[in-house]
């Protein structure tokens, strides 16, 4: 049966053309890249949201995060993996409208920001080399539903 808490992340569930956009990594910075994603049920207890970055024949990147839940806490955890073999754990907010990642490490502190409406999100990926204390905007990251 599927948790209450869980079943908020329906609205996420589905088919996405992604643009990444506004990167400071990126040259020229406007320069926009197309992806794709999909975000789907694994059992009833997790959501996992697959993310491919760049052309579909040469892709450039390639990203897992599962979504899950604790009862206990009343809090949601995402599990990050990438090509580069990198392993990442988020703590999660969500609550409908706006969907909240944040990392707080030794290495680096990110955060994910997300306004979610039933057929587009609209996020963006910062980073803290100064843990916290300032941040830089990586990229922005939309999403439109398919």
């Amino acid at each position: 049966m599927r948790n209450e808490a869980m079943r908020q992340l329906d609205v996420l569930v589905g088919s996405w053309r992604t643009t990444l956009c506004n990167a400071w990594f990126l040259d020229p910075a406007d320069q926009e890249v197309p992806g794709s994603a999909t975000v789907e049920w694994l059992g009833d207890a997790f959501v996992v949201l697959r993310w491919t970055m760049g052309d579909d024949d040469k892709a450039a990147s390639e990203m897992v995060l599962v979504l899950g839940r604790s009862d206990a806490r009343d809090t949601y955890t995402a599990l990050y993996h990438d090509e580069r073999g990198v392993c990442r754990v988020f703590a999660m907010t969500f609550d409908g409208t706006r969907w909240h990642l944040d990392r707080q490490d030794p290495d680096m502190h990110q955060r994910f920001i997300a306004d979610v409406q039933p057929d587009r999100i609209t996020a963006r990926w910062e980073a803290s080399e100064d843990h916290g204390s300032t941040w830089r905007k990586d990229f922005d990251l939309i999403f439109e539903r398919i």
